[in-house]
């Protein structure tokens, strides 16, 4: 799946004369904690929360409120902004863009084209979105992980059992990370099945495969799911 795909092309965005004052109120206003910088169109920096905070008066300062205000709004975001911006191109993977976070320790990215244009902005929330979307939560609520061997055919048969006892596959995704060398893990998730014959489904493949292991989940626990302290 595409960045273009998942990003949100709805994106705010600031001059480099926009004051702090006012990128700090757009942030707060919107819920956001970074804010591209474009001239012209073309991405030329990112201002964010800890750009602002840092540069704002402590709160120890012998500065009243006037000369406090007059302050932010003479201090220009060009001021402020990184130049050194980890973006994303809108024809490249959303796991290429998790990779890009994850490495640089950021919640979002820029998506911009070939001529630098801003055209987008993807976030931790749409790679969840994305990730919910590939695994088939939302379809299947149970899921069955397989330590297979590393040849054709090995997915197929697993498949067909599934299907030869009435289930139907949702999603299978394939990783070799945590295998043995000449395996590979392998997680199906499927549609809801009567308990009783989830059972024997459950049965069978143990019998036949290495299940590491199943498990069903109620995506009506979802609202409902929180701790319930008892401060006794």
């Amino acid at each position: 799946m595409l960045a273009q795909g998942w990003m949100s092309t709805d994106v705010i965005s600031v001059g480099e004369e926009t004051s702090m004052m006012k990128a700090s109120v757009l942030m707060k206003e919107n819920g956001i904690r970074r804010l591209p910088v474009v001239r012209r169109g073309r991405l030329v920096g990112i201002v964010t929360d800890t750009d602002l905070k840092e540069a704002s008066p402590s709160k120890a300062t012998t500065l009243d409120i006037y000369e406090i205000n007059y302050l932010l709004s003479e201090i220009k975001v060009k001021e402020l902004m990184s130049t050194d911006v980890i973006y994303v191109k809108p024809d490249e993977t959303i796991e290429f863009a998790a990779v890009l976070m994850l490495e640089n320790k950021i919640s979002g990215l820029p998506v911009i084209n070939d001529q630098q244009h801003l055209i987008g902005v993807i976030t931790e929330t749409d790679i969840f979105k994305a990730l919910v979307h590939i695994t088939g939560v939302y379809s299947g609520d149970t899921q069955f992980a397989f330590c297979l061997p590393d040849k054709p055919g090995s997915v197929h048969e697993v498949a067909e059992v599934i299907r030869g006892m009435g289930g139907r596959v949702v999603s299978i995704l394939t990783s070799y990370d945590l295998a043995d060398e000449g395996y590979r893990n392998v997680y199906f998730r499927i549609r809801s099945m009567e308990q009783g014959m989830l059972a024997k489904l459950v049965d069978v493949l143990e019998e036949k495969f290495t299940v590491l292991y199943s498990a069903r989940e109620s995506l009506n626990q979802v609202e409902g799911r929180r701790l319930d302290y008892d401060r006794k």
